[in-house]
C-alpha cells in the first residue's frame, strides 16, 4: 500500500474523513426529506378533513336556509310591518362616539 503524505496531513486519512463527512451529510439530507414528506402528507390530510368539515357545515346551512325560505310566515302568525324607518345621517357607533 502506498503511503502518500503531503506535509503533515496524510492524504488517505483526509480522504477517509471527507468520505465520512459526505456519508453523514447524505444521511442528514435523507432525514430532512423524509420529515418534509411526512409533514406534507399530514398537512394534506388536515386540509382534507377541514374541507369535509366545511362541506358538512355548508350543507347544514343550505338545508336550514331552504326550510326558512320555504316557510309560510303568514300561516305562523307573522304580519307585515306597519311602518318602515330608515336611518338618515351617520348613526353613532362604538367606534365614532365621542
Amino acid at each position: 500500500m502506498l503511503k502518500i503524505s503531503s506535509g503533515r496531513i496524510k492524504v488517505l486519512s483526509l480522504l477517509l474523513g471527507v468520505n465520512a463527512l459526505l456519508a453523514l451529510s447524505y444521511i442528514a439530507v435523507i432525514a430532512v426529506v423524509m420529515s418534509y414528506a411526512a409533514l406534507h402528507v399530514e398537512f394534506a390530510q388536515e386540509v382534507r378533513s377541514d374541507e369535509a368539515a366545511v362541506a358538512a357545515l355548508e350543507s347544514s346551512y343550505l338545508a336550514s336556509l331552504s326550510t326558512m325560505t320555504g316557510m309560510d310566515y303568514r300561516a305562523l302568525g307573522y304580519t307585515r310591518p306597519l311602518a318602515k324607518v330608515f336611518v338618515t345621517g351617520s348613526a353613532p357607533t362604538a367606534l365614532n362616539t365621542r
